[in-house]
């Protein structure tokens, strides 16, 4: 987790609602000091004083429109490098194992206590694993058996079947075939999802932690989520019991502001106010109790999301940008939620784009913050040692230099993006934004839609330990192999865009679909 005294600047988000969050806290802390700390915190200070934020809130916003496998084949060739089960280029690289583990006793300030996040993880999952969990998972399903049918799970067993038995999909002029594990699977399963899917929003919950999407920042993810779903008539019903899934739409961005207490070093409250909501709809209303959760999903940005709704929602799928298989990501239930830092709710297509492969001179670019172990490692192997390599710490503030960062990515033929404090970084999703090839570095971490998608026809996926190899490896992919990835990234690219309509097979629909595909997978008949 990210240490618990930081906190991300907001200037990105709306100035009123922030303000009157702000006011609501120091009341909540006020109500606090005469409380008992084992107290699951109300919300009628806070409900009063937030109403008029979101009248502003939805002013400010009102410009926006509401509505807005097969595993791949062994023959593929993919440069995902992992304990010696793939190689880049002819010959094998040798890695220095212990590269991760010396560096950051090395880097770690001494005298001080090291947070988790600030050390290698003690287990590592690579890409392989996770395909092999993937597709065990795939044929035997964890979810436990419905205390009681319903006519809503045999529409899905249904789909299911149609799924397994989809035709062959020989040309689809939507759809780039390289970038799924199975074409044929994915359209068949979003077509039904297109037809079949009904989902029900619980009213419940009180703002701003809950109905009160924030479309700007670094979270900004769960916020468009949350925003293209509840103004969407194709998949939502009034009636709960006409549901395949239920929506929690809770924000853990604001969760975060609102409730927790800056230098407490204590999240417990936060993870007890989602416990009391599970808890409530859970006597209110049938559905939860019938699957254990399990087709109730929730879809959450904040770093600190998994803690939040361990285990009181432990069943739930949930669709997390902290997708980090150590922190109780599951593979095959869970959705890995691309974390994208949209500048402009208005425009969140702005700077779109990037140079052609031959107008791209830089090998691979990194400009960043150091936050978490792997960064300085990063920089010590390769800041200012290659001319090849442009490989950078901070870059000042201000807009020039935004546009420089930017301008960089746009002209690099490798993006690299090392994890942060969590296993997730946004620059996955900026380097497909600005056509450039990512390079991922995070043990751990389960890429986007992974499911659905075959991350080697569109990134490099390395192991942390790799680092000093960095260029040696990226040298050694072929020219061939670089065009089609790139070409990949141009096609990936609709996937992974908002828009205020939504876009067939957008950012929206990929997610949805993915909670849905899960679910199709998950469940078992009665």
């Amino acid at each position: 987790m990210r240490p618990l005294h930081r906190t991300e600047s907001k200037p990105e988000e709306s100035n009123s609602v922030l303000k009157l969050v702000n006011e609501a806290r120091l009341n909540r802390s006020h109500e606090r000091n005469v409380k008992s700390d084992h107290d699951i915190p109300t919300d009628n200070v806070l409900q009063q004083s937030i109403s008029q934020a979101h009248k502003e809130f939805e002013h400010a916003n009102s410009t926006l429109p509401v509505e807005s496998q097969a595993v791949a084949s062994s023959t593929k060739t993919t440069y995902l490098k992992s304990n010696g089960s793939s190689s880049v280029g002819p010959g094998a690289l040798k890695s220095d194992s212990a590269a991760t583990k010396n560096d950051s006793v090395v880097l770690a300030k001494p005298g001080k206590k090291k947070m988790r996040c600030e050390m290698p993880p003690k287990s590592v999952t690579l890409i392989d694993e996770m395909n092999s969990i993937l597709v065990r998972h795939r044929r035997s399903s964890r979810s436990m058996r419905p205390r009681w049918s319903s006519a809503r799970d045999q529409e899905i067993l249904a789909a299911r079947s149609q799924i397994e038995s989809a035709p062959a999909v020989v040309h689809d002029r939507d759809l780039y075939a390289p970038l799924f594990r199975n074409v044929s699977k994915f359209k068949r399963s979003y077509d039904l999802m297109e037809r079949t899917l009904k989902i029900y929003i619980y009213k419940e919950g009180k703002k701003p932690i809950f109905h009160l999407p924030i479309l700007k920042g670094l979270y900004a993810s769960e916020g468009w989520f949350m925003k293209l779903m509840q103004g969407n008539r194709r998949f939502l019903v009034k009636d709960p019991r006409k549901a395949h899934l239920f929506y929690m739409p809770f924000s853990s961005r604001m969760l975060e502001y609102t409730l927790y207490v800056r230098n407490s070093h204590n999240r417990t409250n936060l993870r007890l106010y989602m416990k009391s909501y599970a808890e409530s709809i859970a006597a209110k209303y049938p559905y939860w109790n019938r699957t254990g959760g399990a087709d109730h999903f929730l879809v959450a940005c904040h770093d600190w999301a998994p803690y939040e709704t361990r285990h009181h929602m432990e069943h739930c799928i949930k669709a997390l940008c902290n997708a980090d298989v150590t922190a109780g990501f599951k593979i095959g239930r869970d959705v890995s939620l691309p974390e994208t830092y949209v500048r402009s709710a208005r425009n969140p297509l702005r700077d779109l784009g990037g140079k052609p492969p031959s107008q791209r001179n830089i090998l691979a670019f990194y400009a960043g913050n150091m936050h978490g172990y792997l960064r300085p490692i990063l920089l010590k192997y390769w800041k200012d040692k290659d001319p090849d390599m442009e490989i950078f710490g901070p870059m000042p503030p201000g807009v020039a230099s935004k546009m420089n960062y930017i301008h960089h990515m746009k002209r690099s033929k490798y993006c690299i993006c090392p994890k942060g404090y969590e296993v997730n970084s946004p620059r996955v999703v900026e380097a497909i934004f600005y056509e450039c090839v990512p390079v991922i570095i995070s043990d751990n971490f389960v890429p986007p839609f992974f499911e659905v998608l075959d991350w080697g026809a569109f990134s490099v996926v390395l192991a942390e330990k790799d680092i000093p190899n960095l260029k040696e490896i990226l040298l050694s992919i072929p020219k061939e192999k670089y065009l089609q990835m790139q070409l990949g990234v141009r096609k990936a690219q609709r996937h992974f865009l908002w828009h205020a309509s939504p876009v067939k097979y957008d950012l929206f629909y990929m997610t949805l679909h993915s909670i849905w595909y899960n679910r199709v997978y998950q469940i078992k008949p009665r």
